[in-house]
């Protein structure tokens, strides 16, 4: 699941969370020889004209007629009107962004529309507004008041061979029994040519898949994946939480996989294979005010781009020219982005940093120095000091280069990494880079950020000015996981970039909701695959299924 912003604490009341499944019928197929790869994502207005991504779901390839498993959460504020839009595109590769990918068609509508419907059906439409197609959009709407996941661990045995040169590539479906029928929960990865697969462990929220109700109906399909889209069906059956559990008790749950088609035709058929959950366990996931409230502090570190591509800070054409009312994009970004996140820091003590400038008094080049150039505290009083030291700092180094960004980004690391030592979610790290652009260590970055992914740490990057961000691009992994320059892959999705021009004309909190959109998911999916609870956590209660206490298996 995506989840979204952080509200400041002025904000509204949220009444609730509300998850989000979308599904969609007769896209346009924009692909010559095969169908389109859609994607839908996610966009709330903020203010004006103005539209910031809060989710987007899983690319499902070669399907006109998607149902996506991911769905989307997202804060829902009863007295607010909160416009949505969703944006379906074809995604053709695996780098492809939105902005490259063709269109596919748009619906713009309310939270509130969706909520009052549970379910909402409507045509989507072109950029001019006409039809796009016959294509229309399918959005089921489920309040979250049940912060329980089921852990599953799952393999099969014996499954039917579908592909004539080969084996089958199985992956399974799991179904939630709702009143119009049945609702896609969760889908699994492919395993790619075994009859003998065994899925990687994964969660789906007690309510994707059950309402909460141990006895409701599941059901749960296996299929050989094709990359038609046309995926062949191996078998399928139905079964309950509580019958998992029961069934577990001894060694593992097993359950027939029938392929009803084939059993009526064969009188000797007895199953396509054989489906084993080895592991059913359900766990409180704590949310992102969960860990705020149970004592976890956000630090917050600035790293400010000193490099010669700002220009001349004397002059007016420079990024870094402070104009007479105070003002460049350096301070905009540090002010928007700060005013929000220093109210989850208790003692609103900030780190700054500079990197790419030659410091006084021997001028050699620096990638990370402190603003207050004091290496042993280089800590600034809320962000006003922030303010106040790279006002000082400016006129007294010179910007130089080259544009590094690993070294600070392994600096904050280190802190990560002591911190996860602790066994507890008691700290999470933040570090904002404002740069121009310009990047010159991409492997280092790489490497560092992929290292980074696996402590408690987030990175924002602000780009300003009108440089080609498309490196930056680059390292926010939405469109796909990020690599290493080795090959080795991030473990999540920790960096957020967003272009300062984007919000020139926009109220100032418009660029805070943007840059801060993904944190609190990041923070709560890491905590909770880490199984690190808040420092002042209260145990969940005993009761999550049936009797069984939570860490118990189904």
């Amino acid at each position: 699941m995506a989840s979204v912003r952080v509200p400041p604490p002025k904000a509204p009341d949220c009444v609730t969370k509300v998850a989000l499944s979308i599904s969609c019928d007769n896209l346009l197929d924009m692909d010559a020889f095969s169908k389109s790869d859609p994607m839908c994502v996610l966009q709330i207005n903020s203010s004006g004209s103005h539209w910031y991504e809060i989710g987007r779901t899983e690319k499902i390839q070669n399907c006109l007629s998607p149902k996506f498993s991911k769905s989307i959460v997202l804060d829902y504020y009863f007295e607010t009107v909160q416009k949505l839009r969703f944006e379906l595109y074809d995604i053709d590769s695996e780098n492809c962004s939105p902005e490259e990918a063709d269109f596919l068609g748009a619906l713009e509508c309310t939270l509130g529309q969706i909520v009052s419907s549970r379910k909402l059906t409507k045509p989507l439409v072109k950029r001019d507004k006409t039809p796009a197609g016959k294509g229309t959009i399918t959005i089921c709407a489920e309040e979250l008041t049940d912060n329980r996941v089921v852990v599953f661990e799952v393999a099969a045995r014996k499954l039917d061979k579908k592909d004539f040169f080969g084996k089958s590539d199985p992956f399974l479906e799991f179904h939630k029994e709702t009143e119009t029928g049945w609702q896609l929960a969760h889908r699994t990865e492919v395993v790619k040519y075994n009859l003998n697969p065994i899925w990687k462990p994964f969660k789906i929220p007690m309510q994707s898949l059950c309402g909460g109700d141990v006895e409701k109906s599941i059901k749960i399909d296996c299929y050989d994946y094709n990359n038609s889209g046309s995926h062949d069906f191996i078998g399928s059956f139905l079964t309950t939480l509580s019958h998992i559990q029961q069934a577990s008790q001894s060694y593992a749950a097993e359950y027939e996989c029938i392929n009803s088609t084939k059993k009526q035709k064969k009188k000797s058929y007895k199953n396509s294979g054989v489906i084993i959950i080895k592991q059913c366990k359900i766990v409180k996931e704590y949310t992102f005010l969960d860990y705020i409230m149970g004592g976890c502090q956000i630090n917050f570190t600035i790293a400010i781009d000193f490099t010669g591509s700002n220009g001349d800070p004397n002059l007016p054409t420079s990024l870094h020219y402070i104009n007479p009312q105070g003002y460049n994009e350096y301070l905009a970004a540090i002010w928007a982005v700060g005013n929000v996140i220093q109210d989850y820091d208790s003692d609103k003590m900030f780190p700054a940093f500079g990197f790419g400038a030659q410091l006084p008094p021997t001028w050699k080049v620096s990638h990370e120095f402190p603003l207050n150039f004091n290496p042993s505290n280089p800590f600034c009083a809320g962000i006003e000091g922030v303010v106040f030291a790279y006002q000082q700092c400016l006129p007294q180094v010179k910007l130089y280069g080259p544009t590094n960004f690993s070294p600070i980004i392994n600096h904050v690391a280190h802190f990560g990494r002591e911190a996860l030592q602790q066994q507890t979610a008691s700290q999470y790290f933040v570090l904002l880079i404002i740069t121009d652009g310009v990047i010159t260590d991409m492997d280092a970055t790489r490497d560092a950020i992929v290292n980074a992914s696996r402590l408690p740490m987030s990175i924002i990057i602000v780009g300003v000015g009108g440089a080609d961000f498309s490196a930056m691009e680059f390292l926010d992994g939405d469109d796909g996981s990020l690599r290493s320059a080795t090959g080795e892959a991030a473990m999540r999705d920790i960096v957020q970039f967003v272009p300062f021009r984007q919000f020139q004309n926009s109220p100032k909190e418009a660029l805070a909701q943007s840059v801060l959109a993904e944190v609190p998911g990041q923070v709560t999916g890491f905590f909770n695959t880490m199984s690190l609870k808040p420092p002042q956590s209260h145990p969940p209660p005993h009761d999550l299924l049936a009797s069984a206490p939570p860490s118990d298996p189904c």
